[in-house]
């Protein structure tokens, strides 16, 4: 099978099992909501946080052993895949064993880490902590085993299995909720369902790779270790600014706001990431196939897919940050009720950050195909830093809005810098003509967005589910007429609407 049946195979099932668990996931929430409360909502995603931020102590291993495999994986070298996974098994347990001592030593500090609590105890909210700490470490027990799957880019295998746990999961919660509506009932409810998965998960990939379960291992020679510690080690500066500067704003918010506001940008987050994974699920699913295209094929041929990977991705993040932007309020007042809703303000800067986002993470995917972690180790620090100083600075003089903005100006780094490493170190070519690009890009999604606030504002004078549908009808004709009148016979878009069409043949 071809890369891009490969990836076309991976965005199904992966779109497939977005929507489950988008709607199910949805439905969750609002039953929450209304038999818990806003306090324990912010709660959850603010514990959900901080685990996310534990996982630091993964510090690029994961990255590092999936760029190793994708060599071996594309020649069938399978003592050479033993080695990698016999030596990935041993790091990640310890990677459990260390996140799960950094998750005990912080409980005793919670109390200083959430501002009013509202009516929870902290003794209640200390036990909920350990209840989600254990689900993050058991985690790295099995997790290890998707990397071979994921390099074969069988990512799909991967995605059904989390679906069918989760649809699982939140319909035993809903379930839950409705008769005896407990938050301790609800965290056990998800611990049981996913331990239940691991422990399948982890037969289910024995089962699929028997040899790996062989005895007889060869020892991986020290340049090969050493190349995977080199990676490592720089990964671990990309780790901890990416921390600093993507997981600290619930973080900020619950200790400079209220956890009750945590859980109004939760609901946010949650349409955001639920609507935005379908997009993530494009991009993440052909990052094995550059991997594999990085190992096969010429420089010039890599380019040229770049462009094309990089095209798609500004005008999907763009239609969806300026959708976002017209539609999220609207969809929260009629989701959960117009006193949850954020300003227009705030809105306006998560979407900045999410369409630049779009242009960082083709740049990161492609740098982690190719293995370029090096050059740039200290950006994220930098980016990190940035991120802290100026969104609490500002937290504390102009509110929510100031967290969204260092975010920005943090992120914008990167989509400066990151574009000169990637051309120089992969193409050998200079980085002017992605930037006149992205000015382009942007120029036509300003012109769209001004195009459609007008529109919105003669037509949406009342929120109701017909205008709602409406409005989302014409945000889609008007950009992507829009955006089509203007790229549509680019080359970026003459192959993407051949792949689309099934007319682009792939080894």
């Amino acid at each position: 099978m071809g890369r891009v049946k490969y990836a076309a195979k991976n965005i199904t099932f992966g779109w497939l099992g977005n929507i489950v668990t988008l709607l199910l996931g949805a439905l969750l929430r609002q039953i929450f909501i209304g038999r818990l409360g806003d306090t324990l909502t912010g709660v959850n995603d603010y514990f959900t946080n901080i685990l996310t931020v534990l996982s630091l102590a993964e510090l690029g291993i994961g990255t590092a052993f999936n760029f190793s495999l994708y060599g071996p994986v594309a020649r069938n070298e399978y003592e050479k895949i033993k080695s990698y996974m016999l030596l990935y098994k041993k790091a990640y347990r310890t990677i459990g064993c260390v996140v799960a001592a950094i998750g005990v030593a912080l409980a005793p500090f919670l109390k200083y880490l959430i501002e009013d609590p509202g009516s929870n105890s902290w003794r209640d909210l200390t036990l909920y902590y350990f209840i989600f700490l254990f689900n993050t470490v058991s985690t790295y027990f099995v997790s290890y085993k998707y990397s071979l799957v994921n390099a074969q880019q069988k990512n799909y295998i991967q995605t059904n299995i989390i679906t069918v746990t989760k649809a699982v999961t939140v319909t035993l919660q809903i379930a839950g909720l409705l008769l005896m509506p407990n938050f301790y009932l609800y965290l056990f409810t998800a611990a049981g369902a996913e331990l239940a998965q691991k422990i399948f998960a982890s037969v289910y990939l024995d089962r699929m790779y028997p040899y790996l379960k062989e005895k007889n291992v060869e020892k991986l020679s020290k340049e090969e270790v050493g190349e995977i510690v080199s990676q490592t080690k720089a990964l671990v500066c990309h780790k901890v600014g990416d921390m600093a500067r993507l997981q600290t704003d619930t973080m900020i918010i619950g200790a400079f706001i209220d956890v009750t506001t945590v859980g109004f940008v939760g609901t946010y987050n949650y349409v955001i990431s639920s609507v935005s994974n379908f997009v993530n699920i494009i991009f993440n699913s052909v990052l094995s196939g550059f991997g594999n295209l990085i190992a096969t094929e010429n420089q010039e041929k890599q380019y040229q897919m770049f462009r094309v990977y990089r095209f798609a991705a500004c005008w999907i993040y763009g239609f969806s940050a300026i959708g976002f932007y017209l539609l999220l309020t609207p969809l929260i007042v009629l989701w959960v009720g117009e006193s949850r809703v954020l300003p227009d303000l705030v809105i306006g800067c998560i979407m900045v950050d999410y369409y630049f986002k779009g242009e960082r993470i083709v740049l990161s995917n492609y740098k982690t195909a190719a293995g370029v972690f090096e050059q740039d180790k200290y950006l994220p620090l930098l980016q990190g830093a940035v991120n802290l100083v100026v969104s609490i600075v500002l937290v504390q003089k102009i509110g929510l809005v100031g967290i969204y903005i260092g975010t920005i100006v943090s992120g914008l780094i990167a989509n400066i810098t990151k574009p000169f490493i990637i051309y120089r170190v992969c193409f050998g070519k200079a980085a002017y003509g992605y930037f006149w690009e992205s000015l382009k890009y942007a120029g036509v999604n300003a012109l769209v967005l001004a195009l459609l606030v007008w529109v919105k504002s003669r037509m949406m004078t009342a929120v109701t589910v017909p205008m709602f549908a409406v409005m989302v009808i014409v945000v889609s004709l008007v950009y992507n007429g829009v955006f089509l009148a203007v790229f549509g016979k680019c080359r970026e878009f003459r192959y993407v609407w051949g792949m689309v069409a099934g007319k682009v043949k792939r080894k």
